[in-house]
């Protein structure tokens, strides 16, 4: 087993893989910026160490410093929770010539399913459903508009590179296309250094469902369950639940099954997240998210498996102690993300001093958070400071629960 792990993030995640770590007797490492350094993560671990300014391209981008905290505190092994560094198959790399074991996929299996474009390219060859499109770079306005056309309104143009729901757009006549691509090209290249985009259908009034994997290093790859994310805003979520309230037993399996195929098309390994379009009964892939997700904890309080410390052990060399058949989804749960936002300025961030607080408890609630009475939020980095989630019997004592879970909350 580790002895030290080093977790290359902030807020409630890391402090949710410190938890995992400490379960499992082993040491945890923390790096913060200057902006954390009062911070509830950085006070959690058993060692902390300042990697930077406030600005995450100097702190928690910041590889080479990451690295040398490693090798200064004698850390085995880094995860890197989801944003920032998770899903950079640089940094994967890095870590794999440094000797450190990165908790997560190869950088291999990171770098295949970067580019949308490539991702989209093996699941046809796997046989696991696409979204019908364009499956090459878009060049320019004219070659965009005759695919479009070829492909029928409305369609989406997405960029290749990135996720997080930043650079998507609907295109609803041929007259918008040329600003639209124009648009997302400009985002792609300012979010994530790469212009490239391409077109697919937009499927009307689509379901988000994703499937949780996990997968060892001896050819064992399950599905543990399915969740909903379909309640958005900008294309970014805001609350999920699991099971989805769509799902039967026999779509289950079916798109449990191409989830699984799809992981193993490209030789994955640890936890991670197959996401599908549903629409009018067909379901299509979208991506796949070579982390854990934000809305893990849903999918371990319906199964009672903990996502977190499978990573460490999985990535530690050990086998999946359960196979498929063993998974059993019991009860419904439910997450909101809670936000530190401004609802009457077009839900812009807005970072402060946390003035009051009172935590939601009782049966069935889960919270993970990185605050506390008094401290302040910062406005460099993500607006959302907590995950407030419910399980419940059933989806109506869920719904209820979450109901009386947010009456409770002071923030």
């Amino acid at each position: 087993m580790f002895k030290k792990v080093l977790i290359a993030n902030r807020g409630e995640i890391a402090i949710r893989i410190m938890r995992a770590c400490r379960e499992l007797g082993i040491s945890t490492v923390a790096v913060y910026s200057e902006a954390d350094k009062n911070a509830l993560f950085a006070k959690y671990a058993d060692e902390a160490y300042l990697i930077g300014p406030a600005p995450s391209s100097q702190s928690y981008l910041n590889i080479d410093k990451i690295l040398e905290v490693a090798k200064e505190s004698g850390t085995e092994a880094i995860h890197p929770g989801y944003g920032f560094l998770s899903e950079n198959a640089t940094f994967a790399k890095k870590c794999e010539e440094n000797g450190i074991t990165f908790i997560g996929p190869s950088s291999d299996s990171i770098e295949k399913m970067g580019s949308k474009i490539a991702a989209r390219a093996l699941m046809i060859e796997a046989g696991v459903p696409v979204v019908p499109g364009y499956d090459k770079a878009i060049e320019d306005a004219d070659e965009g508009i005759e695919i479009a056309d070829s492909i029928g309104y409305p369609v989406m143009i997405k960029a290749s590179a990135g996720g997080g729901g930043i650079g998507m757009k609907i295109v609803h006549s041929r007259d918008d296309f040329a600003s639209s691509l124009e648009s997302i090209q400009s985002v792609a290249k300012s979010a994530f250094g790469d212009s490239t985009v391409f077109v697919e259908k937009y499927a009307e009034e689509p379901r988000h469902i994703e499937f949780q994997i996990l997968a060892d290093n001896y050819g064992n790859t399950v599905y543990v369950s399915d969740r909903e994310c379909s309640i958005q805003r900008r294309h970014q979520k805001l609350m999920e639940e699991a099971p989805s309230p769509i799902m039967t037993p026999e779509l289950r399996k079916e798109m449990g099954e191409a989830a699984v195929k799809a992981a193993k098309s490209i030789g994955y390994k640890n936890a991670g997240t197959v996401e599908f379009l549903y629409s009018k009964g067909d379901y299509y892939f979208l991506e796949v998210n070579t982390r854990l997700q934000v809305e893990h904890g849903i999918t371990e309080l319906v199964t009672g498996i903990d996502l977190a410390k499978h990573q460490i052990l999985i990535a530690d060399g050990e086998k999946l102690p359960f196979k498929q058949e063993d998974i059993k989804i019991q009860g419904h749960a439910i997450e909101c993300r809670i936000n530190a936002e401004d609802p009457l300025n077009d839900f812009a961030p807005s970072p402060g001093k946390i003035r009051g607080y009172r935590s939601p408890g009782g049966p069935g609630v889960r919270m993970d958070s990185g605050v506390y009475m008094g401290y302040t939020i910062p406005p460099f980095y993500d607006s959302m400071v907590a995950k407030l989630s419910t399980w419940g019997s059933d989806r109506d004592e869920a719904i209820n629960r979450m109901k009386r879970a947010l009456y409770e909350f002071i923030i």
